[in-house]
This record gives structure tokens, C-alpha cells and sequence, in this order.
């Protein structure tokens, strides 16, 4: 039995030191050598074409790119702090390795699970991105992070910590192709490290994470965010005190952008990004790439010379230079995207007139940067309109001042760009014309989740945002240029959506595909009658006349579609347009938000926009939008958009979504037979030859005073109860109530203060009313007096049921009093 026990203990030992030595093998087999950091060959350089094969840039891999090694002592103790706090808090006291991070790595890999990359020491970072091949680097094995492990134990024994740190400090990527400390301090700030202070150096340690995510040329709020953390984790360590911290985090940083060979700056990066999401960056940064992309570097080049040039002239006011204030316009900004609508694929994208000039932060690219659309964005609510069938081109709008509630419970007053009202206008021309009462009116009719969900269907993903209020249609939204074209890009292609492209495919050294998108075009988002509509209304230069005359800079050589945007103080301005073959987006502005100098969007968008276009489609034969079949032509009445009758004497063909033609005739204009001996109505008794038709027009209530301010003639007294029913020719004037409706039904929002929540009570009254004043109730309660138009007040939500009238006071001083009416209002 002892023989027995002795036999199986020296078979137990004997396993156990083959298991020891092959646990040994594995972990130290063919492990590189520590010595010689600093010789470690980069890897190849990722290349990017434009879609012609010509070379854009060499972008460099992980050790590549600007990289300019300096010694420990000019690195700042900041910098060096920082690293250590966000890296590796316990870097002068641990043996290289995180024993915490890889006993959690066994215990994953125990569970099946997957060895994540975080926590790593330092010393780990720097041996698995200057020791392990890029193969194995990119694995997420329990091997490879124990065979890390090891190799940071033995660079720790080779190397002092300062050593170390050094070498990271020196070949970390920084993001925007700078690696190692001094390249990011000369790319970022414009100095070299030794000359950074604390806030600039907690801003790049807090870098290597995620250099794409918290870029501070591309994404500055979350680079300060990132730094926030940083500079605790620094008063946490005991690195610098809480008030450093405070001050660093509220210094205001002057950001640099350094050259570097490269063409289509804002471009290149787009697609490094693109790609980051893609591949990750780990791929992306071992090398050998072949990046092949849709940019059209002649047109691309040639976009940004038109951009450079027109904002010249602008510096001096279009060449009038004592027409300005010095500076001229204040404009330092301009972006470009041009787009395949048919493809999505990008031919050009200029998002600054020049990236490396850090006086217009120009590294910023205008066609990802969000900024609010102005009335770039009526398009898609005109679209949503015409889509739910609630209204056509041929729908009269009353463009008078009018009051909208908004979910706060405060009024809400649009006025137009040139601040005047132009009374019954058709969605024809009020979209062409840019007229912001109509458009406010329009989506409040149809609803703004019509719209927003619209919006996103074609692509746009920024205007999810709760608490939307009407003004989005006006471009209270904020969208990013490049969304906002490729949904122009819908209307162009007869309603499919669009996905912008940046790459047709990736390849690796050897020619075979890595990577490449999905198709560009995506699935049927709007009816193709009701994207032509809209580009029929856009290329109707007839419509825009009344704001924008005749031969402006929107109209090319051939058909086009286009829309401008303004937004409040001259912060921002567009012009979007397309052809069948080419959507062009530009924006003009400073990136900074300062106002500009009286620019809008037909004066600092469109001059680009138009160069653009006839540049890009320069010897090619003009193409016509083609009418898709399914839509009908009908007359009507120019004025009321209704069917004509004898009375109009102004008709408009317009096209329609069949059943959507206008049935019921025209009542605006009516043929009134008059006594010309005495100016009243004519009668059975009055002689024929004294009897002679006139054609009057009726306004409705609401438009009773826009009608009289504009010299219209209205009915004269004793013709009431011609046309439309509107008078009582026995009884004294119709007075009704125009708000709240009958029979609504509203409810309290407990997340909003009583005295915010309120409703709009509104009265209108026939013409010739004669009316010296009319008053409001509610529940019995006077609720306002008025003694000229509009009649409306707001009136806070109360719970139980109420009862709303108007009272009105003639010049005879006859009381007249409309019907009530009841609404609710629950908690």
C-alpha cells in the first residue's frame, strides 16, 4: 500500500512539473526581447485615396505620423501627474503589472467570458504596443494579456519608472496623427510641451483613452469634459489642490491646429473616425490599409477655393468697402458637402475655409458641427404636410400675425424675415418664399411629430429632443449640415433615403477587402409624388419672386432646387440645393456662434452654393426633374386656392395628390348686382340700365384687418348676408369664438408650474363689425377687454370643466354675445 502511495505522489510531482514547465513554455515562448524599445520598427502607413486613386493622405499607424520624442525632464510634472492619475495611479509602487486586472482576467476567462483590454498598467500599455505584433495586440485572450503581464514585469526590471514613463509619454497616440507628447502639444495648442500649463496638460492625459471621442478640435465640450475628470483624479491623488483644480477647469483654452501633409483635411478625418467606429481603432492603427473613398479631390479643391473667395468679398462687404463696418460682415466660416443623391456617396466636404488656421478655429468641421438650420428645414414640413393629405400646393394660408401656444403655456408670435404679413398665400409660394407665419401655421396643424418623424426617416438624428416647440420648423432645431443635405438628397431621388458614403472599400496590403459600407440609397421613406412636389415648389422661380425678385443668385443654368435659412442675430445661414445628379449644402457662420454683419442666406450661402453648382456640373448637359406618374393638374382660384368660379378672375394651375383637388368652389369672390344711382344692393325694382355687377372679396375674420391695412375693398354696409353667410343682414354682426374649440379636452402637467400652463382664448368677428370693444369670459369672469384687434388672451389651466364666450359692444352700443363654449381640463 506504501508502495502504492509513493508510486502515485511521484506521478502527481511529475505532472505537476510538466504542467509548471509547460505553463512556463506558454507564457515565455518566443517572447520579444525588451531591449531596443526605441528601434521598434512602425508599422505600414494606412493609405487613403480619393475615388480617382489619387493619394489624400498616408495616415499613419500606432508609432507613425508626427512624432518628435523629447526627454523626461522638458515634459511637464503636470503632465506626468495627470497620466499617472488617469493610467496608473500606483505606477512608482507596482512591479509593472495590475494583479487586481489580471486575476480578473482569469476569472473571466474561467467564465467564458471575454479579456477586456482596461486596467492595465502603464508599463502593460507600452509593452503591448511597442512588444506584441499587431495580430496578437488586438486579441482579447487570456494569453495575451498574461504574456503582456510578463513582458511589463521584465521591462520593469530592465528599465527605471521614469524610464518608463518617458517612453509612453513619447509614443502614446494623442489622436489627430499626433503621437507622443510634443506632437500633441504643437497640434493642439500651438507650443511645445514644456510650455503647456495644468489645464492644457490634464486635457491631453485625459486623451489616449478615446482620442477620437474627446478630440478638443472637434468635440470641445467633451475634451473638457474628459479633463474634469482628469483634474480630480489629480486632487484625489493629491497631485494638486481642489482650487487648482477649479481654476484650471474654468481657464478658457486657446486651441492650434498644426499643418501636416494632407489633402481634404476635414475629410480625411471624417473617414479616420468612420472608420475607428468600423474597424476599431486597434485595426485601424496596425497598419496596411488601403482606404478608398468617394471624395472627388478636384472638386473638392475647387469647393474650397469658392468658399475662400467668397468670404473674402465678404470681409470687405462684397468689395464695397465704406458700406461696412470694419471687419466687414464678421464672417470667418464656411462649409461645403456636396452629395450623389442617387449613390449618398460624398464628392466633397469642405467643413472650413482653411484647417489649420487656429484664428477661425478652423479645424472644425462646419458640415458635422450642429447648428440651427433656419428655414432650411421647411422643406421637410411642407413634405410631411403634403404627405398626410391634410393640405396641398393650392392651400390658402392666412399669413397675419397670429398667436400660438406654446408648451409652456406662454404665446408664441412668428413674424417673417421682412416683418410683414402677406395675407391668403398658397403653400406654393409661401414655401418658396420662406414666409414664417405659413409655415408655423402648417405645422401646427399637422402635428411636430409629423414632422420630426419625418425628419428622421431621411436621416437627420438631432431633433429627438423633447419639448420641441413649433419654432422647429423655423430651424429652432439644431442639424448638422451633412444630415440636413442628404435628406435634400430624398426629395432629388423620388424619396428614398439617403445614408451619406465617405468609402467605397478598405483593403489590406495585399489587395483583399476588409471592409466595405452598405449601399448609400435606403428604402422608400416619402411618396416619389410627394418628393416632386416639393421639387417643383423649389425650382419654381415664378413663387420666390416676392422674396427673393427676379434673377437672383439661386437660379443656374438649369433646373435646380433650392432653399435658404436664416437664423436670429445672423448667427447662421444656409442654401440647399440639388439637381437630379448633385445636392450641394452650404453653411456660413463662425464657429465660435458669434453674429455676423447682416449675412443671410441669399447673400452669404447662395453666392457659394451657385459657384459650387455650376463648377460641379460644368459641361455636362442639364437635366430635368422627371414627373412621376399618379399626379393630377387642376385649375384654381389664384387667391383662395379653391375651385374658380365665374367670379375669379385670377387662376393658377397646380398639381395635386388625386382626391386632393380642391371640390368646393371658391366662396372668397362674389358677384354682387348694384344700384350705381345709389351704391346699395340692386333690387327687383331698380331700373336695368342703373344695374351693374361688381365683384367683391370676402376676408375672413382673422384677416379683417390685414385686409383694411392693405387698402382692399371690403363689402360696404348693407350687403350683409352676400357671399358666405358671414352677416346677418336683420341682426347686429356674427361675433363667435375662435379659442379654445368646443369640446376640448386638456391636461395639467405635473412637472410644470401651475402658472405656466395656460391656454389661448381668442374671439373673431365679421367684417364692418363696427364693434367699439369685445370682452373675454371665462366661467363668468372677465378674462381681457379689447377695443381693437386681435381679441385673444391666455388663460391658466384650472381642473373641472369651464365655459368660454366673447362679449361685444356695437357703435350704438348693442351688446352682442356669441355661443359658449365648454372645454375640460383633467390632472
Amino acid at each position: 500500500m506504501i508502495r502504492r502511495i509513493q508510486w502515485i505522489a511521484r506521478i502527481l510531482l511529475a505532472a505537476l512539473g510538466i504542467a509548471t514547465l509547460g505553463t512556463g513554455a506558454w507564457l515565455f515562448v518566443e517572447l520579444p526581447q525588451v531591449q531596443g524599445l526605441h528601434e521598434r520598427a512602425a508599422a505600414a502607413s494606412n493609405a487613403i485615396y480619393d475615388r480617382k486613386g489619387r493619394l489624400l493622405y498616408e495616415m499613419p499607424p500606432q508609432g507613425g505620423g508626427r512624432h518628435t520624442p523629447v526627454p523626461l525632464a522638458e515634459i511637464p510634472g503636470w503632465l506626468r501627474m495627470a497620466t499617472i492619475a488617469v493610467e496608473d495611479a500606483s505606477f512608482y509602487r507596482n512591479p509593472g503589472v495590475d494583479l487586481r486586472g489580471l486575476l480578473r482576467a482569469l476569472w473571466m476567462n474561467l467564465r467564458g467570458g471575454e479579456v477586456l483590454s482596461g486596467g492595465s498598467t502603464i508599463t502593460q500599455q507600452l509593452a503591448r504596443n511597442l512588444l506584441l505584433v499587431p495580430e496578437e495586440r488586438n486579441r482579447r485572450t487570456l494569453a495575451r494579456k498574461l504574456r503582456e503581464a510578463v513582458l511589463a514585469w521584465k521591462l520593469s526590471r530592465r528599465y527605471s519608472k521614469d524610464e518608463i514613463l518617458e517612453l509612453y509619454l513619447n509614443e502614446t497616440y494623442y489622436g489627430s496623427m499626433a503621437y507622443g507628447v510634443e506632437a500633441a502639444a504643437l497640434t493642439y495648442f500651438g507650443k511645445h510641451v514644456r510650455d503647456l500649463d495644468l489645464a492644457e496638460c490634464a486635457l491631453l492625459a485625459g486623451l489616449p483613452q478615446a482620442p477620437t471621442a474627446y478630440n478638443p478640435l472637434e468635440n470641445l465640450e467633451a475634451a473638457r469634459q474628459r479633463q474634469a475628470v482628469v483634474l480630480d483624479l489629480m486632487v484625489r491623488q493629491g497631485f494638486i489642490t481642489a482650487e487648482e483644480a477649479r481654476l484650471a477647469k474654468e481657464e478658457d483654452l486657446a486651441l492650434a491646429s498644426a499643418p501636416f501633409p494632407i489633402h481634404a483635411p476635414h475629410f480625411v478625418m471624417y473617414v479616420r473616425s468612420l472608420l475607428e467606429q468600423e474597424l476599431g481603432r486597434e485595426r485601424l492603427e496596425a497598419g496596411g490599409l488601403r482606404i478608398y473613398t468617394t471624395l472627388d479631390l478636384d472638386l473638392n479643391e475647387a469647393v474650397r477655393d469658392i468658399v475662400r473667395s467668397r468670404l473674402a468679398r465678404l470681409a470687405t462687404c462684397n468689395g464695397h468697402v465704406r458700406e461696412c463696418p470694419p471687419g466687414g460682415h464678421n464672417v470667418r466660416n464656411a462649409a461645403v458637402v456636396a452629395l450623389d443623391p442617387q449613390t449618398g456617396e460624398i464628392l466633397a466636404m469642405v467643413g472650413s475655409p482653411d484647417y489649420f488656421s487656429a484664428r477661425i478655429d478652423g479645424a472644425v468641421n462646419g458640415t458635422t458641427a450642429l447648428r440651427q438650420p433656419g428655414s432650411a428645414i421647411k422643406p421637410i414640413t411642407y413634405a410631411a404636410a403634403f404627405a398626410s393629405r391634410q393640405m396641398t400646393a393650392a392651400t390658402v394660408v392666412w399669413d397675419v400675425q397670429t398667436a400660438f401656444l406654446t408648451q409652456e403655456g406662454e404665446p408664441y408670435v412668428p413674424k417673417n424675415y421682412d416683418l410683414q404679413y402677406h395675407g391668403p398665400v398658397r403653400l406654393r409660394e409661401a414655401l418658396a418664399s420662406s414666409y414664417n407665419v405659413v409655415a408655423v401655421r402648417v405645422l401646427d396643424a399637422i402635428g411636430i411629430e409629423r414632422m420630426t418623424d419625418l425628419a428622421r426617416d431621411l436621416g437627420i438624428t438631432t431633433l429627438d429632443r423633447p419639448r420641441l416647440g413649433l419654432a422647429v420648423t423655423l430651424g429652432g432645431g439644431e442639424v448638422r449640415l451633412l444630415e440636413l443635405a442628404a435628406a435634400y438628397a430624398a426629395f432629388a431621388n423620388g424619396g428614398r433615403a439617403v445614408t451619406p458614403l465617405a468609402v467605397l472599400r478598405v483593403e489590406d496590403a495585399e489587395g483583399h477587402l476588409v471592409w466595405s459600407p452598405p449601399p448609400g440609397l435606403g428604402r422608400q421613406v416619402l411618396d416619389e409624388r410627394v418628393a416632386y412636389l416639393i421639387t417643383d415648389i423649389l425650382s419654381d422661380k415664378m413663387a420666390r419672386i416676392p422674396t427673393f425678385g427676379e434673377g437672383s443668385v439661386l437660379e443656374l443654368n438649369r433646373p435646380a432646387a433650392v432653399k435658404t435659412g436664416t437664423t436670429t442675430d445672423f448667427r447662421d445661414n444656409w442654401t440647399i440645393g440639388y439637381t437630379p445628379e448633385l445636392v450641394v449644402g452650404v453653411w456660413v457662420g463662425n464657429a465660435d456662434n458669434e453674429p455676423m454683419w447682416e449675412v443671410s442666406g441669399i447673400s452669404g450661402a447662395a453666392p457659394i452654393w451657385h459657384d459650387v453648382m455650376e463648377v460641379a456640373l460644368k459641361g455636362k448637359p442639364p437635366q430635368p426633374f422627371a414627373r412621376p406618374d399618379g399626379l393630377v393638374e387642376a385649375e384654381v382660384c389664384a387667391l383662395s386656392g379653391m375651385r374658380p368660379t365665374d367670379a375669379c378672375a385670377h387662376r393658377v394651375t397646380e398639381l395635386f395628390l388625386p382626391g386632393t383637388e380642391p371640390q368646393q368652389p371658391c366662396d372668397m369672390h362674389v358677384r354682387v348686382a348694384v344700384d350705381r344711382a345709389t351704391g346699395r344692393p340692386a333690387t327687383p325694382d331698380t331700373p336695368p340700365e342703373r344695374v351693374v355687377e361688381t365683384v367683391y372679396t370676402l376676408f375672413p375674420p382673422e384677416a379683417s384687418e390685414w385686409a383694411r391695412e392693405h387698402g382692399f375693398a371690403t363689402l360696404p354696409e348693407g350687403f350683409r348676408g352676400i357671399g358666405a353667410g358671414q352677416r346677418d343682414e336683420d341682426g347686429p354682426p356674427a361675433l363667435a369664438l375662435a379659442a379654445p374649440d368646443a369640446g376640448a379636452a386638456f391636461r395639467l402637467d405635473p412637472g410644470l408650474p401651475l402658472s405656466a400652463q395656460r391656454i389661448r382664448v381668442a374671439a373673431r368677428v365679421a367684417d364692418e363689425a363696427g364693434f367699439r370693444e369685445v370682452a373675454l369670459y371665462a366661467d363668468g369672469e372677465v378674462v381681457a377687454r379689447f377695443s381693437r384687434p386681435p381679441y385673444e388672451a391666455f388663460w391658466p389651466l384650472r381642473a373641472g370643466t369651464h365655459r368660454f364666450w366673447a362679449e361685444a359692444v356695437d357703435g350704438q352700443g348693442r351688446k352682442v354675445r356669441s355661443a359658449a363654449v365648454t372645454v375640460r381640463v383633467v390632472r
